[in-house]
C-alpha cells in the first residue's frame, strides 16, 4: 500500500499535483493531516509518521520516504511508465534528477532566505542567490522550449514553479519565465488541485 500524508496548501501540494501528472492517483491513498505551520498555527498529528510532523511523507508498505525531491524521484522509479516523469534509461533521466534536486538543494533555500531578508556571503557562496537562481532557468528556457526540459513537461517543472505559486510576487519579469510558469500552472493537475485543497483546508482546520 501507498500513502502520501498530506496537508493542503503546504509543500506537499506539488506531490499531489504530481500523482495527478503521472496519472497514479487511484494507486496512491491520499491522507489529509494537520501540520504546525509558520504563522503558528496547526499542530503536529501524531497519526503522520514524519519524524517532525511535517509533509509530505510517502509510506510505501512501512517504507518512509520523505523531501520533496525524493520522493519525485521514487515515484519515478515506481511508475516508470507513468507521464510527467523519466524513467531509468532514458536520455533526459539526468536533467531530470538534476533539477529536482537543484530544487532541493539551492532553490528553496535560497527563497527562503530571499523572504526572510538574509543576506551573508556565505549564502551566496554555498547557496547561490536568487538572481543566480532566475539566471539558470532564463538559460534553459531561451531556446524557446516550453518546459525545462527539452522534450517537454516533467514534475520537476512543478517542484521548481511551486514557491512562485505562493510567492507571486517574487516571479521574475523575465518573458520566457512567466510563460513558463503561466504553462505550468495552467495545467489541469494545478488547477484541480488547488481547487480540492482550499475545500480540505477545512477538514484539517
Amino acid at each position: 500500500m501507498i500513502t502520501l500524508f498530506h496537508s493542503p496548501n503546504s509543500r506537499s501540494t506539488a506531490i499531489v499535483m504530481a500523482l495527478h501528472e503521472m496519472e497514479v492517483t487511484d494507486r496512491v491513498t491520499l491522507r489529509l493531516t494537520e501540520i504546525p505551520r509558520a504563522d503558528g498555527t496547526g499542530r503536529a498529528d501524531p497519526a503522520n509518521p514524519h519524524p517532525e510532523g511535517k509533509v509530505p511523507l510517502l509510506d510505501h508498505d512501512g517504507v518512509h520516504v520523505w523531501e520533496r525531491p525524493a520522493i519525485l524521484t521514487y515515484l519515478s522509479d515506481l511508475f516508470p511508465d507513468a507521464p510527467g516523469i523519466r524513467p531509468t534509461g532514458h536520455s533526459q533521466r539526468g536533467p531530470f534528477l538534476s533539477w529536482l534536486t537543484y530544487y532541493g538543494d539551492v532553490v528553496e533555500p535560497v527563497f527562503i532566505m530571499k523572504a526572510a531578508e538574509l543576506e551573508h556571503p556565505y549564502i551566496t557562496a554555498g547557496l547561490r542567490g536568487f538572481d543566480e537562481v532566475v539566471a539558470r532557468m532564463a538559460a534553459a528556457l531561451a531556446d524557446g522550449r516550453e518546459y525545462l526540459l527539452p522534450d517537454g513537461f516533467s514534475t520537476a517543472d512543478l517542484l521548481m514553479a511551486s514557491p512562485f505559486m505562493w510567492f507571486r510576487d517574487y516571479l521574475p519579469e523575465h518573458p520566457a519565465i512567466r510563460a513558463w510558469f503561466g504553462r505550468v500552472t495552467a495545467r489541469a493537475s494545478v488547477q484541480a488541485v488547488g481547487a480540492q485543497d482550499q475545500l480540505d483546508a477545512k477538514k484539517v482546520a
